[in-house]
């Protein structure tokens, strides 16, 4: 039984249904010509969510990505440490000594997962510390994502690799070519690295990295030139900034450029945030109607429950596996 005839028959009722529809409905959108932007909160990376969405990306059922500087580096992390990562099954367990000897041994826990902070973080450090600094010299400046994908696409991490390539998302991401975006990349640990590498003098100044307010006139231009050909969903992983900063780009086109311009032609949402007061990570998808980023007949759908269980069903559903 494929995924997709094991979802039609048992996801019937409740959450389920609704993971359905909106996986149903991202192949209608894709069908009539529709790309997809995916915002993505949370860990996904440390949790390996490349094995699916590395695919997705290669069959082009993902244009363009928003996403925290730690799901944009852990990847690459995972890439190229994962033997060294160590899995703790009952973290829950830990005691605050226990929590105290991971640190002491670079070991830094997410959930139930300690990345290595000597084979992923400082061995990424050392590669990224030279293309800054000769970005910096040059009075240059890029995107956080291009300075991976300059060290993914001329093979400086190609001797460090632990994992089957094709599962890193980031890796398939330089292979298309598309733009990954990055707000508030300084909450992130190579943030904190490149921060303090300007303070120590190692990066001559901080404009070697751009800023969110440029990812957000970029992907205005990217926004505004799609959109001519195609209707572009959004397919939103957790809340926070990841999703908050893409989709006011559309409500940014219309209401401060005065342009005129279509609104998003699909949204979903996998949320463990409950609906409460002031929440924008559990605000309903009708809300979002009153700041003209969807329509009223825009394809909605919000999924209550654990991403890490539900995004990987959903791609796999997309890809037909």
């Amino acid at each position: 039984m494929s995924i997709r005839e094991f979802m039609k028959e048992n996801y019937r009722h409740f959450n389920a249904a609704t993971t359905l529809d909106a996986s149903e409905a991202w192949v209608r959108h894709l069908d009539k010509g529709g790309k997809m932007l995916l915002a993505m909160a949370g860990a996904m990376s440390t949790g390996e969510i490349g094995i699916s969405l590395a695919e997705m990306i290669r069959q082009e059922k993902i244009h363009a990505v928003s996403t925290t500087g730690a799901n944009l580096e852990e990847d690459v992390f995972n890439l190229v440490a994962h033997d060294h990562y160590r899995r703790i099954p009952r973290y829950r367990d830990l005691s605050p000594k226990e929590e105290l000897d991971l640190c002491k041994k670079g070991l830094n826990r997410v959930t139930d997962t300690c990345i290595p902070e000597e084979e992923a973080m400082r061995r990424i450090e050392k590669k990224l510390l030279r293309v800054w600094k000769k970005a910096a010299e040059e009075n240059k400046s890029y995107f956080p994502y291009e300075y991976f994908y300059q060290l993914l696409q001329n093979g400086d991490l190609k001797e460090f690799y632990q994992i089957d390539p094709k599962h890193s998302w980031v890796l398939a991401a330089s292979e298309k070519g598309i733009p990954i975006y990055t707000p508030g990349w300084e909450d992130s640990t190579l943030g904190n690295v490149f921060v303090s590498n300007v303070i120590k003098g190692n990066v001559k100044n901080y404009h070697a990295v751009k800023s969110g307010l440029e990812q957000m006139a970029h992907l205005v231009g990217w926004y505004r030139e799609h959109v001519k050909k195609s209707s572009i969903g959004f397919f939103q992983i957790g809340g926070g900034i990841a999703g908050d900063f893409p989709i006011c780009v559309v409500p940014l086109i219309m209401q401060d450029l005065r342009q005129e311009c279509p609104l998003w032609g699909y949204f979903a949402q996998i949320s463990d945030s409950t609906t409460s007061y002031g929440s924008y990570s559990g605000a309903v998808p009708n809300e979002k109607i009153t700041w003209c980023k969807i329509d009223i007949d825009t394809p909605s759908f919000v999924i209550e429950s654990d991403a890490s269980l539900v995004a990987p069903l959903i791609f796999n559903y997309v890809l037909g596996n």
